[in-house]
């Protein structure tokens, strides 16, 4: 995934820049950098891997040795950026959200008219954010070639661009998948991705870029360069999963929807199983914390934590490259709360379930430490689809996800022609699903919300949301 951040200022803004893309570092573990536009020095840039230390600890040098009124900040899971840029259209920082698809078709189809050249990575890989830039070039002004690097991508393409007068361009992707919001002070304008970081930094929401909006950001105005298209399909998993519990886009509340999402669960639990034995609801940490909440508020069971995720010198299980590794600092990390797991009958709740390797030993800890039962729930529907908009949640094959392969496992491919019912907990495939899954994890009971909880926590237009991982619509 990824996030990014600027400012255009009557002041020098870096500290802010520094802040505001920081309260990004939930969305990319990767890479990270920084670009500022100074009238005497010019544009700078610099770029940080951050994969075994915070953005904070890479950057809190820069705060002294980069200066600027106009800057803007990346987090990325993916490839180095922001980069800077010189081309027909001037210098310029660039950075970008999202996912190519076509990426070789892309480059490609370029090198064959340009007769110019890409800098290459290890194994001939091409930066997507210089293949963004490459396609914005090909036109004569930047709100063109942001439309044509939309339209011949496919995949996400949400762009921020610092020019070498101090101001930003920013677009968000034709669709709309993602979110770009603009803050207003009496400094100037910023851009986000999370609707607090600009909020935190006393900025006030603005406006939310529509589907392919391309705006002009300088201190005194923000300028609309490209309407909104009326087509939105944004990712639902923004509430479900990555998206930060403080922010709101389109106007709804990240929290307050997972709590309407726990809530939902525990209404369809009530009318189809009755009332369950259970001594306490809990969130697998930390993104299904608030759908517990919610589950367990409407159910009136008592809420619990019976472990604790010990972050302040691990605040990632997934820092280390070797598998091994990574099992062994998620496991070190789980500390127990014994008096509320011996002999108990626990119900948690995840985000999702994708692949399940983390949550099978998250459910072996629990009766290592002396559970009686775990009863599992997921906040959304089962995950038939790797994404091909975002990189949040792809994999290198659909048999990855944890139903895909339980359903080659009950009916081999032709499964795969039954997916509708294999996501619907009251159909025989369905309850196949969730008993074979149950088994191999140790469950005392398994669902996963509907898609149609989902919407209604949501509480936006379905046609607008894209939903591909669960149902494969695009």
């Amino acid at each position: 995934m990824g996030g990014f951040f600027g400012i255009t200022s009557r002041e020098d803004c870096i500290v802010d820049v520094f802040f505001g893309t920081d309260y990004h570092s939930h969305l990319g573990t990767r890479r990270a950098g920084l670009a500022a536009y100074d009238e005497t020095i010019g544009l700078q840039r610099i770029i940080h891997n951050i994969e075994n230390s915070p953005f904070r600890t890479k950057f809190e040098h820069t705060l002294a040795d980069m200066h600027g009124k106009a800057a803007i900040g990346s987090i990325s899971d993916s490839d180095p950026q922001p980069l800077l840029i010189r081309s027909n259209l001037g210098t310029y920082a660039i950075a970008t959200v999202g996912i190519i698809n076509n990426s070789d078709a892309l480059i490609g189809q370029y090198l064959s008219f340009s007769g110019g050249h890409f800098d290459a990575m290890t194994g001939g890989a091409v930066n997507s954010t210089e293949l963004v830039a490459a396609m914005i070039n090909q036109k004569s002004s930047f709100a063109e070639g942001i439309e044509f690097a939309q339209k011949v991508i496919e995949g996400t393409a949400n762009i921020l661009v610092l020019r070498e007068d101090g101001s930003i361009i920013a677009a968000r992707d034709r669709l709309g998948r993602i979110p770009v919001i603009i803050g207003k002070n009496e400094n100037g304008y910023c851009v986000t991705f999370e609707s607090f970081a600009a909020q935190k930094l006393g900025y006030e929401i603005y406006k939310e870029l529509g589907p392919g909006e391309i705006v002009e950001l300088t201190p005194d105005a923000c300028t609309r360069l490209v309407a909104p298209k009326k087509k939105m399909r944004v990712c639902a998993f923004l509430w479900s999963y990555y998206g930060y519990p403080t922010s709101n886009y389109e106007g709804i509340n990240v929290e307050a929807m997972r709590y309407r999402n726990g809530e939902i669960m525990a209404d369809y639990d009530k009318e189809t199983r009755g009332e369950l034995e259970l001594d306490y609801v809990s969130g697998v940490p930390d993104s299904g914390t608030p759908h517990a909440i919610g589950y367990a508020n409407e159910s009136h069971v008592k809420f619990a934590r019976p472990f604790i995720k010990y972050t302040p010198t691990w605040p990632r299980s997934f820092m280390s490259a070797k598998q091994a590794d990574r099992k062994k600092v998620a496991k070190m990390k789980m500390v127990p709360v014994h008096e509320l797991i011996e002999n108990k009958n626990l119900l948690f709740v995840d985000d999702s379930i994708v692949r399940g390797t983390q949550l099978k030993e998250t459910v072996d800890f629990l009766y290592d430490n002396g559970a009686k039962s775990v009863h599992m729930r997921s906040a959304c529907p089962p995950i038939m689809y790797a994404c091909k908009y975002l990189n949040f949640s792809r994999s290198n094959s659909e048999m990855d996800l944890i139903a895909r392969r339980v359903i080659m496992e009950l009916e081999g491919e032709e499964g795969f022609k039954h997916l509708a019912e294999y996501s619907d907990g009251k159909t025989e495939r369905g309850k196949n699903l969730r008993e074979t899954i149950s088994k191999k994890f140790n469950f005392a009971s398994l669902d996963f919300q509907s898609l149609e909880g989902v919407i209604k926590a949501i509480g936006i237009d379905p046609c607008k949301l894209c939903t591909y991982c669960w149902n494969g619509k695009e």
